[in-house]
């Protein structure tokens, strides 16, 4: 079992390249030299995977790779960390952690989204939503504010493709309107009463899905991630190392088939749409739905986020900025001086509202 190791040596004064968002190039920060990242007539083509060979574990050794990895005992991230490393602090809850010789095998990234934003242009995006919590303590924000380093992280996620077929079956309901009388203070009057008549309907709707994106990781909430979307998955480069240069990437944690089922999910909210589009009328009801999926295939892509994790008064808050957009998520806390400052301004405002109401009466 080989671990791959990927160094750039800059070959004007032998130190390790970056690779440089703003440039789009790999950049020595010791004499500033760059060099294009790599011959586009010889990057490696952007390709899926047969989701069925991997299930029965019937893809190529050539699919596969081994990293050295660190899992966090706190967040259960996998770091991905230079042989050189003996201690760090994990990026994700800034918990230190002691690195390991553990391995991580896992299927080769195929794609990523390269980093568009600098570590500059991320804590500034930080420093502005941060700006936005009225009601965070000034010491967080100070702290926060203070220059602390970010970490680039690729995080992995998987994408589906997918042929679906659906068979359904529902009912069509079409509204229509009858008259009714009615008394109103001894006056006979009449109005109008919506009424629905539904009839069965059934048939059938395909789709073909093109990458349905899957979180591949346990270590941030769902609703961080969520939070920073969408992904211009348009924009994905075939994997190639020279793009990790200077930055992390995150072991998957959740599994291949344990993350169909969660694009499944996705799938079938965009079916249901489809199917009562397909019903028509003015109300749908669906009774049954069975559907058929096959030709799936699969890609393991990083998508690239800036992290920050502060502990404050014995907790850690997160801070994560989408590496391509600058979308912003984190968590916070809540001043209690503050809240109450608040409290007792909007008191003295309600009173103040209600002496002059009361002495204009």
């Amino acid at each position: 079992m080989s671990i791959e190791e990927h160094r750039f040596p800059c070959e004007q004064c032998g130190s390790d390249m970056r690779f440089s968002p703003s440039s789009g190039q790999l950049l020595c920060d010791h004499c500033g030299h760059s060099r294009p990242m790599v011959d586009e007539a010889h990057a490696p083509a952007l390709r899926e995977l047969n989701f069925e060979e991997a299930l029965a574990r019937e893809l190529p050794q050539a699919e596969f790779e081994d990293t050295r990895v660190v899992g966090c005992p706190n967040c259960g991230a996998q770091v991905e960390f230079d042989a050189d490393v003996h201690s760090k602090e994990c990026p994700f809850c800034a918990t230190p952690v002691v690195i390991d010789t553990g391995t991580h095998r896992h299927i080769k990234p195929k794609a990523l989204l390269p980093f568009a934003l600098n570590e500059d242009a991320a804590r500034d995006a930080m420093n502005r939503w941060l700006g936005k919590l009225w009601f965070a303590p000034n010491k967080l924000q100070q702290y926060a504010r203070k220059g602390r380093k970010m970490q680039g992280i690729y995080v992995p996620y998987w994408t589906f493709d997918s042929q679906t077929q659906t068979a359904y079956s529902g009912m069509r309901g079409t509204v229509y309107y009858e008259t009714q009388s009615y008394m109103s203070n001894g006056e006979r009057k009449t109005r109008q009463v919506q009424k629905v008549r539904w009839t069965p309907a059934s048939g059938r709707v395909a789709r073909f899905f093109d990458d349905v994106l899957v979180l591949g990781s346990q270590s941030l909430p769902r609703n961080f991630t969520e939070a920073l979307e969408p992904w211009d998955l348009s924009g994905l480069e075939p994997y190639t190392p020279e793009y990790l240069a200077g930055f992390r990437a995150e072991g998957y944690t959740v599994p291949l088939e344990e993350a169909f089922e969660d694009a499944r999910v996705k799938m079938s909210r965009v079916i249901e749409r489809d199917v009562k589009a397909d019903i028509g009328g003015d109300r749908q009801r669906i009774a049954k739905m069975d559907t058929k999926v096959w030709d799936t295939t699969f890609k393991h892509v990083l998508l690239p986020v800036w992290v920050a994790a502060y502990k404050y008064q014995g907790k850690t808050y997160r801070f994560v900025v989408n590496g391509r957009t600058g979308r912003v998520q984190g968590e916070r806390p809540y001043s209690a001086w503050k809240i109450a400052i608040a409290v007792v301004l909007g008191l003295i405002v309600a009173a103040g509202i209600g002496y002059l109401v009361a002495t204009n009466q």
